[in-house]
């Protein structure tokens, strides 16, 4: 009997397994904080003997080498990867015993595609084929972008993204479970993949992979690829280099004076409450990325890669949930950390920032009242009326922007912002996103710019209804 264990990595929109029988198992795709999988097997009762990585990753650093060298697991890793670090070379077709008394035998299968040595490996139970790890090949009803290596092999590797696909749908039963690592927010996804669970035969039906021939595949593939996160650029490197053990100890503790002078030093100041709070009361000149949000791809994708950053939580829970997410992209460790009440971030005589928030229903109430602006009545609470410049921000990526935007709104990318901050017209600024998230961390870069600004924390889709126009052109 064999069991499939998956270890989530939301944050990331990543999944790892733990695959194995009654005595034995192996890892696939580990995350950098090897303490989850480890306790996981614990929980089985089995050994881990084999660590195996379906390719370099681009989207996070692995924990494959620290989970290996721990256990004394054999690190299985693609023979056409580029290392710097002992491995057991894989190669397709290449057999591995997971679990003997079990019958449990892992086969490589070469999937390139999302890059040139990606590999899947087939989970058999006395010879009959029970799973397939395509970490990102084979997704749910997409696959692993191909333009994560190198521009001039983007097209190559979508074209093999579509064999991939179809030597997996064409060699394995319709019914064995599809078990990719991305794909469940990633932004190493081609496409959005939606589900929890599919098999070789559902996807043979949904999957664009195998539902279309390749020239239409990568056509719609290269036209529908959306921004790549800035620091994808640093993580296939370290993990080429194997990767350093992670330290979650606790940071050195930061009072108000080290805060302020951290922030006048141009270092960044993160603040992890949620957006409400934060809103409502926050150290001048600090940002603001929510723990509970996708901390970790922007915090890694905005921040100047190696600024020291100084993070201010909550609570201490809330601060070592966010180091384990933050080590998972290289960001290692936070220079120092503050938690509490914001009114000890701040020093003697000094007040904390503060801006508002609204809907889209309160800027369709002000931008309804512009032809009106005169009138003393329809003033908002600070004396600013309806059309003294106001902006409309929208931080969404160029591809949601492509489904819908409000007519007159500046469009820059909350990735881009940090370093476009000039080209916002003068004005108060009403920044919006799809849902509220991005929105309050492009908010919070404005109030640390010195921007009058509010934050629209609501849903796009309710943007049209109350009574904006909305234009797709």
């Amino acid at each position: 009997m064999f069991f499939v264990d998956t270890i989530e990595v939301a944050g990331l929109g990543n999944r790892s397994y733990l695959a194995g029988g009654g005595r034995e198992a192996v890892v696939i795709d580990p995350p950098r904080d090897v303490d989850r999988v480890i306790a996981a097997a614990a929980r089985r009762g089995v050994r881990i003997s084999h660590v195996v990585e379906t390719h370099v990753h681009n989207d996070y650093v692995t924990g494959g080498p620290e989970l290996a060298r721990l256990t004394g697991a054999a690190y299985l890793v693609p023979a056409g990867a580029r290392v710097s670090f002992e491995r057991t070379p894989v190669r397709d077709g290449d057999t591995t015993v997971v679990d003997a008394d079990a019958g449990l035998v892992l086969r490589a299968l070469a999937t390139p595609g999302h890059t040139p040595h990606h590999t899947s490996y087939v989970l058999e139970e006395g010879g009959a084929v029970v799973a397939v790890f395509t970490g990102g090949s084979l997704l749910i009803g997409t696959v692993g972008r191909p333009d994560l290596v190198e521009p001039r092999l983007t097209e190559d590797l979508a074209r093999a993204q579509h064999a991939s696909a179809h030597r997996l749908a064409d060699e394995l039963p319709d019914e064995t479970a599809v078990l990719p690592t991305h794909g469940f927010g990633s932004f190493c996804s081609a496409g959005r993949a939606e589900g929890g669970a599919t098999t070789i035969g559902k996807e043979k039906s949904a999957n664009e992979a195998l539902t279309r021939d390749v020239d239409t595949f990568v056509a719609d593939l290269l036209a529908g690829l959306d921004e790549v996160p800035a620091y994808y650029a640093y993580m296939g490197p370290a993990n080429a280099a194997g990767p350093a053990p992670v330290d979650l100890a606790p940071p050195a503790v930061a009072d108000a004076d080290e805060i302020a002078a951290r922030l006048a030093a141009g270092e960044w100041v993160v603040d992890l409450r949620n957006r409400v709070a934060f809103a409502e009361g926050h150290v001048a000149g600090s940002f603001n990325f929510e723990a509970e949000g996708q901390l970790a791809t922007y915090l890694a994708w905005l921040i100047p890669w190696g600024r020291p950053v100084t993070l201010l939580a909550e609570s201490a829970g809330q601060l070592a949930a966010a180091q384990r997410e933050l080590v998972r992209v290289g960001i290692d460790r936070p220079a120092a950390a503050a938690t509490g009440e914001p009114s000890t971030w701040v020093r003697e005589g000094e007040r904390l920032a503060t801006f508002r928030r609204a809907t889209f229903a309160d800027l369709a109430d002000l931008a309804g009242r512009a032809d009106v602006a005169g009138r003393a009545d329809l003033a908002d609470p600070a004396g600013r009326h309806p059309g003294d410049g106001l902006v409309v921000l929208d931080v969404r990526r160029s591809s949601e922007r492509a489904g819908g935007f409000i007519e007159g709104s500046v469009h820059i990318p909350v990735h881009a912002l940090h370093g476009r901050l000039g080209e916002i017209p003068a004005g108060e600024v009403w920044v919006h996103c799809a849902g509220g998230m991005r929105a309050a961390i492009a908010a919070s870069l404005l109030d640390a710019a010195g921007r009058q600004v509010v934050a629209v924390d609501d849903a796009f889709t309710a943007a049209e209804k109350s009574g904006l126009t909305v234009r797709t052109a």
